[in-house]
């Protein structure tokens, strides 16, 4: 099948080309000419595992195009993916300023029907909007049929995430497009979810308020615990066996971030609020996770005293491992506040190299803690698993560690004579 791939982002990079490998013909377009210019030399943006290679793969079998001209991937395609960003405003709303070119796009350039399907996170409503929109643009309601189709993607397990999904949701306002998709998505095998098109955007963003609602809960379960002298990954794993609960998200640390859940969370909060319905508990999700931060920030001054001067190492500056997305990374976070009471901060991580004056960034993880007074782990990468303690001891001034994703062994690092400080340990 003929699909155009609107956007060239996270989703849509991996979206196209999962999907030119399943065997589509696949045209990714993005208005941003200097990133296609890169993509045809086969300089992909974002690190994803696995996907550079696929990427190149499937140009050179001559499925995967990328191009700027979007009038003529909307005119050459039956099937239209949109995949642009919806950030979100202070207030929680969405920016749908590159949704509403897209719309402006596919209604100078619609000729014969196409299948509109929107992976971008969009509030719910916004499907039936773009619905109505094209129609008030003089479009047929018979050109065109509108799906919603919301992605479930991990960064980091985006391919296999795809490939291999839990479900495949699609809302659709009449039956006729749902045999396109089942056609699109013939060689992934899962079940699937039907429903309206705002009864698919609500499940995206049940799914993800969801999902930081186990993380902050944890996070409040370990302030409680640290009240008591628990060792919250006995809870965690207790819990992790329970049927109804289920073993993931349940970690215990410096709270969430990224692209999505932090985000979603507010963009629900504020579709909530928008039907007059206050939304308790994901207003509390968030407390938890946005104070999250300064209670670790607290017990480092505790042992310092005063930040003020100190050198401060920070490994990990990625929101999670496997990728090299920073956005709303709590590692910045702790960073940035570090700064403001003055602390000189060194860091390293394995993908992303930050350009910021006010940080010095390392190639080598062991340099990154050369006099250091604490040292603190903010992203749980595997390699910070596996370290020589008794050389990073060696190199470091002071002898506290924090450890903000509990994955070390506070015994191993004792013996070095360090000063641990976990989340509920």
């Amino acid at each position: 099948m003929k699909i155009c791939v609107i956007g060239t982002g996270y989703v849509g990079l991996t979206t196209g080309t999962v999907l030119s490998d399943l065997g589509h013909d696949v045209y990714c377009v993005d208005n941003d000419k200097t990133k296609i210019e890169k993509l045809n030399e086969g300089k992909v943006p974002i690190y994803e595992p696995g996907l550079s290679a696929l990427i190149d793969r499937n140009k050179k079998r001559g499925r995967l195009h990328f191009l700027s001209d979007i009038h003529y991937g909307i005119k050459e395609c039956p099937i239209i993916y949109i995949t642009v960003g919806t950030p979100t405003n202070e207030d929680g709303s969405q920016n749908l300023t590159a949704i509403n070119d897209v719309i402006d796009s596919i209604g100078q350039s619609i000729h014969s029907h196409k299948t509109i399907i929107t992976k971008s996170t969009v509030i719910p409503g916004t499907n039936e909007w773009i619905h109505q929109t094209l129609m008030e643009k003089g479009i047929d309601s018979n050109m065109f049929d509108i799906v919603s189709n919301p992605e479930f993607l991990r960064e980091g397990n985006a391919l296999a995430d795809m490939l291999n999904p839990d479900k495949i949701v699609v809302g659709v306002k009449r039956q006729k497009p749902i045999e396109t998709i089942k056609k699109l998505y013939a060689k992934i095998h899962a079940p699937y979810i039907i429903t309206s098109l705002t009864g698919a955007e609500m499940i995206k963003y049940a799914s993800n308020a969801f999902l930081a609602t186990k993380i902050s809960f944890m996070n409040e379960m370990a302030r409680i615990c640290d009240a008591y002298d628990v060792e919250i990954s006995h809870i965690a794993s207790a819990l992790g066996r329970d049927k109804r609960i289920g073993p993931y998200f349940l970690h215990a640390g410096l709270g969430y971030g990224g692209s999505c859940f932090p985000k979603d969370v507010r963009a629900l909060e504020y579709a909530a609020k928008q039907k007059d319905i206050i939304p308790e508990i994901v207003m509390a999700v968030q407390n938890v996770n946005d104070s999250q931060i300064n209670l670790y920030l607290e017990k480092l001054t505790n042992k310092l005293t005063n930040l003020n001067g100190k050198k401060i190492s920070v490994w990990g500056l990625a929101f999670k491992p496997e990728t090299d997305d920073t956005r709303e990374s709590r590692s910045l976070l702790l960073i940035k506040k570090l700064l403001e009471k003055g602390a000189e901060i060194h860091a390293f991580d394995p993908i992303v190299q930050l350009s910021d004056p006010a940080i010095t960034v390392y190639e080598d993880m062991y340099e990154a803690v050369k006099e250091s007074d604490a040292l603190i782990i903010a992203t749980e990468w595997s390699q910070f698993k596996s370290v020589d303690w008794k050389k990073v001891k060696d190199f470091m001034k002071g002898n506290i560690l924090v450890d903000g994703r509990n994955i070390i062994d506070r015994n191993h690092v004792a013996g070095y004579q360090f000063h641990y400080i976990g989340v509920a340990r």
